[in-house]
């Protein structure tokens, strides 16, 4: 009887040393790890903060602009934008929900509603809806939704009649500058200068800047057309969006049309005169 005692006192000892105290060291170590990454979580937070740029700020960032695909995909990833024409249909509705305020025309069993500049969408009963930015799945779950507490609706389905032009601001040494309306398909900034003319004579094509604001701070690249027109280099003309600035810069080259003969033809008139 006694050995047995001292035997289970020796297997509780061990069960304290080899089995709770593991445990507790497994917690401890489990709670300094996550503590660790906490701190480091915060410390990434701070550089992150420091390293963001302060609003108004000009900053050159190719990774902001992507590159230009050679034909644009309008999959179920595509989001709404202003001036984009949408066509509701409802089950249960034969005649639509009300009224049309597109560009084209529509079936009388089909309600066509323009996403307005400010981003929102009037339609019948719910009014004023922000639909820019969301997927066309998105908004009719978010319009389907909305006009469930009003009425009854079994089903709907929204689909993209037309899509809106975008605008763009093409500055500097182009034909036409100004603003250009583009259609999606085409919305790069080779095609963006082509649609303001082209390069006048003294355009600098290989550093042609794109600009972007995001969040008050204005991003922009720099790109060689020229390489892209005569190399094919397809890296250098990117995608742009909605409101961007492309600017093309003055060249230092010598036009001698315009900058050398007017002075010969001049010098030439005056030592006729003279003689």
């Amino acid at each position: 009887m006694k050995k047995t005692f001292v035997g289970g006192a020796m297997l509780a000892t061990v069960l304290m040393l080899g089995g709770v105290a593991p445990v507790q060291a497994s917690s401890a170590t489990d709670a300094a790890y996550e503590a660790a990454q906490k701190q480091d979580s915060q410390a990434k937070a701070v550089v992150e903060e420091k390293a963001k740029p302060e609003k108004g700020a000009y900053v050159e960032a190719d990774s902001v602009f992507q590159q230009a695909a050679l034909s644009v995909s309008t999959s179920d990833e595509y989001r709404l934008a202003k001036y984009d024409v949408i066509s509701l249909d409802v089950v249960g509705f034969p005649q639509g929900l009300g009224y049309y305020t597109g560009s084209s025309q529509v079936s009388a069993t089909t309600t066509a509603l323009m996403i307005g500049p400010d981003g929102r969408a009037a339609i019948p009963y719910i009014g004023n809806v922000k639909l820019a930015g969301l997927t066309v799945d998105e908004a009719r779950d978010l319009i389907q939704a909305r006009l469930g507490e009003y009425i009854r609706i079994p089903s709907m389905s929204v689909s993209i009649r037309e899509y809106g032009k975008r605008k763009v601001y093409v500055m500097g040494e182009v034909s036409k500058p100004g603003i250009q309306s583009l259609d999606i398909d085409s919305l790069n900034a080779y095609a963006a200068i082509t649609s303001a003319g082209g390069f006048t004579k003294r355009g600098r094509s290989t550093q042609v800047q794109v600009l972007r604001v995001v969040d008050g701070v204005m991003y922009y690249r720099r790109l060689n057309i020229k390489n892209f027109i005569k190399k094919h280099d397809l890296n250098q003309n990117v995608a742009l969006q909605d409101g961007d600035i492309v600017y093309v810069p003055t060249s230092n080259a010598i036009i001698w049309n315009e900058d050398v003969l007017p002075y010969i033809n001049a010098w030439a008139l005056y030592k006729s005169l003279t003689n």
